[in-house]
């Protein structure tokens, strides 16, 4: 069985921005209560709706006071707002269903990464450079939110989402479907060019500051860092991810 998760402990979620609802609309996997527009944006949303083959009267045209009532009030929304229930997302067991029928299968691990932001731009990013799932635990990341769904440009609609209760743990399973376990450290000796190369690959991230924790460490295969200059201590977690999945998809 697949669990949901999302803002307000499973309850429903505002998401806004143009691409966000967008996004959203055109993924059946999403379910929809209620789309806010102006009367500007009404002629973008009426399309997408007929395309998708949803309900027209969840489309409510209103003015842009009336849609931040429901917003943070630093979003960005362009004129687009959506009430939607979380995503739903995937079982451990399905990424290892997935990998036996691709040639090649990639998949993100964050451990601790806590702000929604930053996990919102790894989501671009790792369907960008063709990541097949991302991986996080589900006590120390944060739920499907408003601003996770921004960050993501809507790119949250396409990368199942796995939560597990232990990391170790579930690469421990992975490694036993021959995933190779890769995780990036900014002290290891081993720069992430020279990395091994394997068709199922899992990269591991931590927070920054404090990286990974010891045990999920330890599951790895083996650690590997970013060349950045000695004048910079580190990368953002999301510019990181970035930079380790274009090299892994460019492999």
């Amino acid at each position: 069985m697949r669990k949901k998760t999302g803002q307000n402990s499973g309850g429903n979620l505002w998401i806004y921005g143009r691409h966000a609802v967008a996004a959203a609309v055109g993924n059946l996997r999403r379910e929809i209560l209620k789309v806010l527009c102006t009367k500007e944006t009404a002629g973008e949303i009426k399309p997408l709706l007929e395309k998708a083959r949803r309900n027209a009267e969840i489309m409510k045209i209103t003015d842009r006071r009336e849609i931040e009532k429901n917003l943070p009030s630093d979003a960005v929304h362009q004129g687009f707002a959506a009430l939607v229930k979380p995503l739903e997302n995937i079982l451990l067991e399905d990424i290892c269903s997935l990998a036996e029928v691709k040639n090649e299968c990639r998949v993100l691990m964050l451990d601790q990464v806590t702000d929604p932001q930053n996990v919102g731009a790894i989501i671009r990013s790792c369907a960008a450079f063709g990541a097949d799932a991302l991986i996080v635990q589900d006590k120390n990341s944060p739920e499907e939110s408003g601003a996770m769904v921004k960050a993501s440009a809507g790119t949250i609609e396409l990368l199942p989402v796995c939560r597990v209760t232990n990391l170790s743990r579930a690469l421990e399973m992975l490694k036993k479907k021959e995933f190779w376990i890769v995780g990036l450290d900014g002290y290891a000796r081993k720069d992430i060019n020279d990395m091994s190369r394997a068709a199922k690959t899992v990269v591991v991230m931590g927070s920054e500051g404090k990286g990974m924790r010891r045990l999920v460490e330890e599951s790895c295969d083996e650690t590997v860092r970013l060349p950045i200059s000695s004048k910079v201590e580190s990368l953002n977690v999301s510019t990181a991810a970035a930079i380790a999945l274009y090299e892994l998809g460019r492999r």
